[in-house]
């Protein structure tokens, strides 16, 4: 049995109920639709309050992602503009119910945008955010100007965010099927991450269906997928963080044996 906290993203309706059918200690899930503006949403039964007091008294520590189309780095305003608002609105949701953690991609800019624009994005966006819980920043499977799929990028990125007040309040996400699909070899990825980060504060445990490197965003069960099975293991053993399924939910006890026997 691996000492390692195990959680699985499931939906937001009962997650404490969600946690104890797979014997975990944590869970994951949206507020609201991930693919919309709209802002977040609490359907659990009894409110954020109701939520938070389950939690605590289950002993199951809870972590929300933030919507997909949040993009804070784009130097299009009709979008940042829309996202640094939604990240604020998650954030205050997510703090409501007690999160440990609010997840959230590191966008891109345009392709003919200069990426160091991006960065800068990323620190204004700190610095305008009342981060009331950890924000994690999490890297990316595909996207040329993506801020958070290549190491260099993610470097100049973190270093950004350093430069903002608040800074000591934002984590990194390191998710393998991203990793892998982003072109970073697994090997050293922990240690390169954190060369750069100082921290690693939660995994994305996921396999790859596609290649290394095909920048595809494309989960699937640990083991089923393209990344090697001793590679998988490694990187999530080695990163020492707290680790979250975001696999197939119909196999996740699948998943959660294949963690507790690697790890």
């Amino acid at each position: 049995m691996t000492s390692l906290l195990l959680g699985a993203h499931v939906d937001q309706t009962d997650p404490i109920a969600e946690a104890a059918a797979r014997g975990i200690g944590m869970v994951q899930f949206f507020l609201g639709d991930p693919q919309s503006y709209k802002g977040p949403v609490i359907h659990h039964e009894g409110g954020a309050e109701a939520l938070r007091e389950e939690a605590e008294a289950a002993g199951v520590a809870l972590y929300v992602h933030a919507p997909y189309l949040i993009n804070v780095a784009t130097t299009n305003n009709r979008i940042r503009i829309p996202s640094r608002k939604l990240l604020q609105q998650h954030m205050d949701a997510a703090a409501e119910i007690g999160a440990k953690g609010l997840v959230v991609h590191g966008g891109h800019v345009g392709v003919d945008d200069d990426p160091e624009k991006g960065f800068d994005n990323w620190r204004k966006a700190i610095e305008s955010t009342d981060l009331k819980v950890p924000l994690l920043l999490e890297n990316t499977a595909g996207g040329d100007n993506a801020m958070a799929r290549h190491l260099d990028r993610i470097a100049r990125t973190w270093e950004a965010i350093q430069q903002a007040e608040g800074a000591e309040k934002v984590g990194f996400c390191l998710d393998t099927c991203h990793a892998w699909a982003g072109g970073i070899a697994l090997g050293d990825a922990v240690e390169k991450v954190r060369a750069i980060t100082g921290r690693i504060d939660l995994v994305h445990a996921n396999d790859s269906r596609d290649a290394a490197g095909s920048g595809a965003d494309r989960h699937t069960t640990l083991g089923a997928g393209q990344i090697p099975e001793d590679e998988l293991a490694d990187v999530i053993r080695s990163a020492g963080a707290p680790v979250m399924l975001e696999t197939p939910g119909d196999r996740h006890a699948d998943d959660l044996a294949w963690l507790r026997e690697r790890l």
